[in-house]
């Protein structure tokens, strides 16, 4: 796989209430089903292990909850990202259309952005999708630093949010 983009590195953050960021983040996921809510939270807490150390960039838009999962806090350097909808979760793989996908894992056709439908908890432990996160990870340099703290930002909030259920 050729990467276009430079290798990335870990940066120094700037300070941050983690704490008050996770909660919020907690709140917002809430506000979705039952269901949608359960998914979603599994879908984080298997991130969260996969990810050590990343950077939880979190942006509650018009349309979906979005949570990207950056080496630092800058949203380009992200690799991964949860999408939660009212009816849906998706892990989107945010340089995708860079990868080669030859089991077709993959669905999107943007210039950049591919993601998968989580089906349910179990989707992201499924053998190829595990091979497509660790070979965004390898083609990336592996930028994600295991012994950082792990911490939570929440970026964005939209004014004007659809109904979450």
């Amino acid at each position: 796989m050729s990467s276009s983009l430079p290798r990335l590195s870990p940066k120094k953050s700037s300070s941050d209430d983690g704490a008050a960021a996770k909660k919020r983040l907690s709140e917002y996921v809430a506000r979705f089903s039952p269901e949608i809510a359960t998914l979603a939270g599994a879908a984080l807490a298997t991130m969260r292990r996969r990810l050590p150390g990343a950077v939880e960039l979190v942006y509650d838009n018009a349309y979906a909850l979005v949570v990207g999962f950056s080496p630092d806090e800058r949203p380009s350097a992200a690799l991964f990202s949860i999408a939660i909808y009212p009816k849906k979760v998706s892990l989107c793989f945010l340089y995708g259309a860079l990868l080669s996908d030859p089991d077709g894992v993959l669905a999107g056709s943007g210039n950049q952005v591919r993601h998968i439908r989580l089906e349910n908890a179990k989707t992201l432990d499924r053998p190829k999708v595990k091979a497509m996160m660790k070979a965004a990870v390898a083609w990336a340099g592996d930028p994600y630093d295991a012994a950082a703290p792990s911490r939570t930002i929440v970026r964005a909030i939209s004014a004007n949010r659809r109904p979450r259920r």
